[in-house]
């Protein structure tokens, strides 16, 4: 029996990986965490019965603590709460499926208590990289990639000599407007930017899709799971979503993980690494599939994906403005307070006016992220 924590359990990962829990049947759930759908989280804490659910909004955990008051489950709020999520004591693996850089203190707790990590909070590594992944290895704690991308890499480095790698090809569908020059976008709605060609997420990394942010940030992402340099992490659009991503080998093999569309695969892969279990759902149709095609990343039209790899050869402190600043303008977007393109043009002026830190600690990382959303809120 697999015991799991799993931090944002309300979000497309966390209700994701129940459907895994409901499908599987011998995975038991230790811990919950949400933000503030407590509808949602009481359904699923009277379907999988965690020992404790951790609320990050305090008034909607009281609200949470009275409706489930005839159940065995203890309801903890804001960061300590998350800290003792992350940290459930019969908890095997903990999916880490939160968004932003509050991931980044839970993911530290949760390996110091021994635990593995299915990593969905990219920004974790993305700011904090060069503390997780040598502490991972100090504590011999695994880290275990649930992005679609990454774990196309790790499945396609089954077996293979990390340090053999020439270059990892981290693929893009281009997202809904791959295509379109800056002028097209400059009228972009809110409800424009929600609809992704292929996958089904949240809102926040649905828009980070449609501006190529999400796919910087990955990419600073692989650059930390994988030990390589930026550079040797290229972006390859593949509209269809068909391959993952692939791995090139300095004898020139190329080696790719190919699959329909659906996160499912990968978290299941994360949470029973190295077992494989089946899965229901689509497969690839080959006879079907009239072709497979690849395009450059346009890095004008979306800079985004330009200013990650500035952020990541940058390092230090610098990812974790590109990260902060994108949060904060997405979250803008979001409200209608900016237009589409001002995400962008945000992000860059932060990283403009930025003094680098060359090796953050948490508390500076943190510190970071409060000098860029102050930076962004006396501009924007």
């Amino acid at each position: 029996m697999k015991k799991i924590a799993i931090l944002g359990s309300t979000g497309s990962i966390g209700t994701q990986t129940l459907d895994i829990v409901r499908t599987q049947k011998d995975i038991k759930v230790t811990a919950l965490a949400a933000g503030s759908n407590i509808v949602l989280l009481e359904q699923q804490i009277r379907e999988f019965a965690p020992k404790l659910v951790c609320v990050w909004d305090q008034e909607k955990a009281k609200e949470l603590a009275l409706a489930v008051k005839d159940l065995n489950v203890k309801v903890v709020t804001g960061i300590d709460g998350l800290l003792e999520a992350a940290t459930e004591p019969e908890a095997e693996i903990v999916v880490t499926a939160i968004v932003g850089m509050i991931g980044i203190q839970p993911t530290i707790a949760a390996m110091k208590a021994g635990k593995d990590i299915a990593l969905a909070n990219k920004e974790t590594l993305v700011t904090a990289g060069h503390i997780i992944m040598p502490l991972a290895e100090e504590l011999g704690v695994k880290i275990l990639p649930v992005d679609s991308e990454h774990s196309a890499i790790f499945q396609c480095l089954n077996g293979e000599n990390g340090k053999q790698i020439h270059k990892l090809l981290l693929t893009a569908s281009g997202g809904p407007f791959r295509g379109k020059t800056r002028e097209e976008l400059s009228n972009v709605e809110v409800e424009d930017a929600l609809k992704h060609p292929n996958w089904s997420m949240g809102r926040k990394i649905t828009i980070d899709s449609s501006t190529m942010v999400n796919k910087g940030l990955e990419v600073m992402e692989a650059r930390w799971l994988f030990g390589v340099e930026m550079d040797q992490v290229q972006v390859v659009v593949q509209p269809k979503s068909i391959i993952h991503s692939m791995v090139e080998f300095i004898d020139g093999a190329v080696v790719a993980q190919l699959g329909t569309p659906d996160m499912k695969l990968p978290i299941q892969y994360a949470i029973y690494y190295p077992e494989r279990r089946y899965l229901p759902g689509e497969r690839l149709d080959f006879w079907a599939m009239n072709q497979i095609t690849f395009e450059k990343p346009d890095m004008i039209n979306f800079p985004g994906l330009r200013l990650a790899y500035e952020a990541g050869r940058t390092g230090g402190s610098m990812p974790t403005v590109y990260n902060a600043a994108n949060e904060r303008a997405v979250a803008k977007f979001l409200n209608r307070e900016i237009p589409y393109l001002a995400i962008t043009d945000i992000i860059e002026g932060a990283m403009k006016g930025h003094t680098v830190r060359k090796n953050p600690t948490v508390e500076e990382i943190l510190e970071t992220e409060a000098e860029v959303y102050s930076y962004i809120e006396s501009r924007w």
